[in-house]
């Protein structure tokens, strides 16, 4: 491995020894007690996802002859069966895609919206201070309007070849026979007990009636769980289209559970969901060393600061002579995280709603200023925002964004490639169920206050019928050549970014094998303590990094990229991250 911390080192190198399969630190499964995985490699296709049986499913629809758009629709509906705290019917997505054919990039927003009786104080009470966030999770309060169906029928019409219909008969099946709940669903229905009858953390009878035992407990691992009501509700999609979640007994029966909440009920309409569309965004593509890197542009947050923070990290002066490479590492790498999260909490909101000024944080020339204000020997601590150019005045106001979501990468046999990160936001959302899926709590990535602390209206504050802010990054690199080399995504809330953001540079900098970019400890900064992962090598570094003045925590930090990368001999290699159960399939 040729080791570019000298140029760049955002990403770790820890010597000069060639990359190996667990990569340059020791492996993570012997700290961590992850599950070993391999890169997998295939000539004709490649698919990624969180889950063995969603893999499966894209594998068979792709055999079909099904492109990357079928894969995604049936694999998303299958995730929303076997992952439900994760994604689902009730949420929404991003999505990038890639058209082989055209050379083309496009880019489907389908994020949840406010509905049209909301407004700044929604999450306020009434004393008009912010809510405790669960206190504004748990409940028809924090709904947004579900996009991904609309999401999935826009994939299907633009790039479907084969029957919808067909698309949804994996998940019906798997709905109606049943499926081994996963150790990691296990332990996610566990964490919502309280240590006794396990009923409080639910939002309604119907999602305690299929997570826990009739006597209150939770579903085990190993246990079949059998969701009937979900196989009749894809059913009626499958027969009819998308029309009926959104109009209808489907979207009568959204609003009645949002609404009927005794403790905290919510304030959408039909109205709300028959007015739900799906948009077309310009996706966000800047140039990084001799590739060119495209994300997702607002609402969400992921692509502009990803790109960002390469774009600082590129233009850094070399690590003063004597210091050591791993830290050298990790303060650059946190310190980019600053300065381009502090842009990320100030300017960027959905566009329709707010001015924001993409073009002003990925100029060159701001980018140059902004690394200016990195210092070799002593962190920022937190960094203010900056102010590029054509940027409004704003108030700032952080959002709270937890990190159940899900990611999934195709290519498929004609080079099309889809990159789709899909969400309800907190783990089993707002915990309330309706017709065997769970309703987001996506409202609650909207900052809680209208103004910041100066007095200024906050960008990403509560409107009508506006998207909350995401840190969703599902991104697409091309090489020189012009060839798309590599599609990527985490889960992971406001983390997302950095581990995407790790991955990235791993492959492409450390010139890592996919899997042990992907496994590689996680780090960086979200403008606040700069986070190490528990377990790792990485927590040798921490007294040094107390040196330069970062404040640390060191934690769980979760991620679970999925990533495909073109073969240099030909065809794909797949990766998922050992942290979690997902895995990668082809042919």
């Amino acid at each position: 491995m040729r080791c570019s911390c000298l140029i760049l080192a955002a990403a770790l190198c820890f010597g000069a020894a060639p990359a190996r399969a667990d990569g340059p630190l020791p492996a993570p499964e012997a700290a961590s007690g992850w599950t070993p995985k391999t890169a997998v490699q295939a000539r004709e296709f490649m698919v990624a996802a969180a889950h063995p049986l969603a893999v499966e499913t894209g594998r068979d629809v792709i055999r079909r002859g099904g492109s990357a758009a079928d894969a995604a629709i049936a694999m998303q509906l299958v995730l929303g069966l076997v992952e439900p705290q994760s994604s689902g019917l009730g949420g929404g997505a991003f999505v990038l895609y890639w058209d082989a054919a055209a050379g083309q990039v496009k880019s489907l927003d389908g994020r949840e919206t406010a509905p049209m009786e909301a407004d700044g104080r929604l999450f306020l009470d009434a004393d008009g201070q912010p809510l405790a966030f669960l206190d504004a999770v748990i409940g028809g309060r924090s709904v947004g309007v579900p996009g991904t169906p609309k999401l999935l029928a826009e994939l299907h019409r633009r790039w479907g070849r084969l029957p919808w219909a067909e698309l949804f008969a994996p998940a019906i099946r798997l709905a109606r026979e049943g499926f081994p709940v996963s150790p990691r669903l296990a332990g996610a229905i566990a964490a919502l007990g309280d240590g006794g009858s396990h009923r409080d953390g639910f939002g309604n009878d119907a999602a305690r009636e299929l997570f826990l035992h009739a006597d209150g407990m939770p579903l085990r691992a190993g246990e079949r769980l059998v969701n009937p009501a979900y196989a009749d509700t894809l059913a009626t999609l499958a027969a009819e289209g998308v029309g009926p979640f959104y109009q209808g007994p489907i979207a009568e029966d959204i609003v009645r559970t949002v609404g009927s909440h005794a403790a905290n009920p919510g304030r959408m309409s039909t109205g709300d969901l028959a007015a739900y569309t799906v948009r077309e965004r310009v996706p966000v593509c800047a140039p990084y060393r001799q590739w060119r890197v495209c994300g997702m542009g607002p609402p969400s947050s992921g692509g502009v600061t990803l790109l960002q923070m390469l774009g600082i990290l590129e233009r850094l002066p070399p690590p003063p002579a004597g210091q050591p490479p791993a830290l050298a590492a990790l303060h650059r790498f946190a310190e980019a995280g600053r300065l381009a999260y502090a842009d990320r909490e100030r300017y960027l909101a959905d566009p329709d709603y707010a001015l924001v000024p993409v073009e002003g944080l990925l100029d060159p020339d701001y980018l140059e200023v902004r690394a200016g204000l990195f210092d070799a020997q002593r962190s920022l601590g937190r960094a203010a925002a900056g102010s590029p150019p054509g940027a409004p005045s704003r108030g700032e106001a952080r959002a709270a964004e937890l990190p159940s979501t899900s990611h999934l990468v195709i290519v498929d046999r004609d080079g099309n490639a889809v990159s789709m990160t899909t969400t309800i936001e907190n783990g089993f959302g707002s915990r309330l169920l309706v017709r065997g899926f769970l309703l987001n709590n996506e409202l609650t990535d909207f900052a809680f206050a209208p103004t910041g602390a100066d007095g200024q209206p906050v960008a990403n504050r509560v409107e009508p019928g506006k998207r909350p802010r995401s840190s969703m990054a599902p991104t697409l690199v091309f090489g020189p050549d012009g060839r798309l080399l590599l599609a990527l995504g985490s889960p992971g809330g406001s983390s997302i970014i950095n581990y995407v953001a790790k991955t990235l540079l791993a492959v492409l900098d450390d010139h890592l094998d996919l899997q042990a970019a992907i496994d590689r400890p996680n780090f960086g900064s979200r403008n606040g303590p700069t986070e190490l992962e528990a377990g790792t090598a990485l927590t040798a570094e921490a007294d040094a990094l107390r040196a330069l003045g970062h404040e640390l925590r060191i934690l769980e930090l979760n991620s679970g990229v999925q990533a495909i990368r073109r073969a240099a001999v030909g065809g794909w290699i797949g990766a998922a991250d050992a942290r979690r159960e997902g895995r990668a399939g082809g042919e």
